[in-house]
């Protein structure tokens, strides 16, 4: 049972309630201990807090003999975003792959083998899934993120998603709303813009968020863009015509507003830290995400400071801090009681990630010689990770591929020269382009075009969302750039 600090009074408990800080370490740090006492009610965790699933299950438990009703985090959207394998690579294809299967009972099933295993370790707060319609091909952010380009299909996968995780005990956390993909801009570095008309943005961003709160997710996270036609001046997370107005009051929705990461560009620089997030607060937000970077105890008494002075200055009405904090600990009494469930923790499916992965394969195959049958070159041509991604997270094929068949060299390679310093690098081994996006990178596309001029017998492989016509002997998408993923297109290179 948790006790408070004496001399700690409400409006203090309730600013400290609705941050959800991170830390450092694959240990509870005293400070968060100290917080858990004293009114906090969430933490998020991210990669770097993360060994293996023992630990996280251990550290978890650390945390909760402070606090037993602790809301715990985490950005596992699997795919190309994960925390809880970032060392090794998602056991799970991400939503793109699931969109391209179009399986909505996969998607439910994978969704709740995922909650299971993130309840096993002790998580109950999913920041997943992307209900964002990825409308721009070249959105530099969500991209494999997304179910998919089509409203319909976006909206019953994530539905089904919602269903599957929160099967568990989980709570899902639908973002970025009111959709973050039409844009152009990545809102960790600045503050993007869509500029739709509102009957687009009912019928193609609105709707798969419908669909979410209709599945009864428990969260929904916004997105820190610019709409105007919903609000020419604020970005939506700081947005009451958005949040308030749209969110609660037209779509309907009751649950917990939480930010995406306070510290991100799109806000941070433009409105300051502080004032960021009593501005998100007053605009209807309950739950402030903030650690990505700034993971220490004076980020944390700055932001509790900095709301305690805004209710008291007038700025902040305190009802407002108070019903956000509320909906925050509602939450938590919602998963603790889900904890305690038999029922909420599903049987195991162990194969379903990578038989998911397996079904999201698409092949294209070229007259000549198209089965990888010997050891091969193993070209890897890296864009440059965005934030949600990472750059430490470990993709490609070429690990299966050196399994699979002995003898296998692989090569990674960036830049205008890229393609020649692969083909010099081959020494006339057969190659295999893999490739992220690459119809976002002309370097890429000049890469590959170098590649099949001097070998016909090229493979392909595109691990990013498919937008070239096929080209090569054997062109293999996956959809995604998952561990599995790359399992699933080292196999069928091989049965070519």
């Amino acid at each position: 049972m948790t006790t408070f600090t004496t001399g700690t009074d409400t409006l203090t408990r309730d600013a400290l309630a609705v941050l959800q800080p991170g830390f450092t370490g694959t240990t509870a740090p005293d400070w968060i201990r100290r917080r858990l006492t004293e009114g906090l009610a969430s933490v998020a965790l991210f990669g770097r807090n993360v060994a293996d699933p023992g630990q996280v299950a251990a550290l978890t438990a650390q945390l909760r003999a402070e606090r037993d009703d602790l809301l715990v985090a985490i950005d596992e959207e699997s795919g190309d975003v994960t925390r809880l394998e970032v060392r090794t690579g998602s056991s799970f294809p991400g939503s793109h792959a699931l969109g391209a299967v179009d399986d909505p009972a996969l998607t439910r099933q994978v969704a709740s083998e995922l909650g299971r295993r993130l309840a096993e370790c002790g998580v109950n707060l999913n920041w997943a899934p992307s209900a964002d319609v990825n409308a721009n091909a070249d959105n530099p952010v969500i991209g494999v993120r997304s179910f998919g380009h089509d409203t319909a299909l976006v909206a019953r996968h994530t539905a089904a998603y919602v269903e599957g995780l929160q099967s568990t005990g989980v709570a899902a956390c639908t973002k970025h709303f009111p959709g973050h993909g039409d844009t152009s801009v990545d809102s960790h570095h600045a503050l993007p813009q869509i500029d739709l008309d509102a009957t687009t943005l009912h019928q193609r961003e609105l709707q798969p968020f419908r669909a979410a709160i209709e599945a009864g997710t428990r969260a929904v996270m916004t997105a820190h863009i610019r709409v105007p036609v919903l609000d020419p001046d604020r970005p939506a997370t700081l947005s009451r015509r958005i949040l308030t107005d749209l969110l609660r009051g037209e779509l309907g929705y009751d649950g917990l507003i939480v930010t995406d990461g306070m510290e991100m560009g799109a806000v941070a620089d433009t409105y300051g830290l502080e004032h960021g997030v009593v501005l998100a607060i007053a605009a209807g937000a309950d739950a402030i995400c903030v650690g990505g970077g700034l993971s220490d105890e004076g980020t944390v008494q700055r932001l509790q400071d900095a709301l305690v002075a805004a209710v008291r200055s007038g700025e902040l009405p305190e009802e407002r801090l108070a019903d956000a904090a509320a909906r925050v600990r509602s939450l938590a009494e919602w998963t603790t009681g889900m904890r305690r469930s038999p029922a909420s923790v599903g049987d195991p499916a162990p194969e379903i990630g990578l038989a998911a992965a397996r079904r999201a394969v698409t092949v294209t195959r070229a007259a000549g010689p198209a089965p990888v049958t010997g050891p091969v070159y193993v070209a890897t041509f890296s864009p440059a990770p965005n934030i949600a991604v990472g750059a430490e997270t470990p993709w490609g094929v070429g690990t299966e591929l050196e399994r699979l068949l002995p003898g296998t060299v692989t090569g990674h390679f960036t830049g205008p020269d890229a393609g020649a310093e692969a083909l010099r690098a081959a020494g006339g081994r057969r190659v295999v382009a893999v490739v992220r996006d690459e119809h976002r990178h002309a370097w890429m596309g000049a890469a590959v075009d170098t590649l099949l001029a001097a070998g016909p017998d090229t493979a392909v492989v595109e691990m990013g969302v498919p937008q070239a016509t096929p080209r090569g002997a054997l062109h293999i998408a996956t959809h995604g750039a998952a561990r599995v993923c790359g399992v699933a297109a080292a196999e069928a290179l091989l049965a070519g």
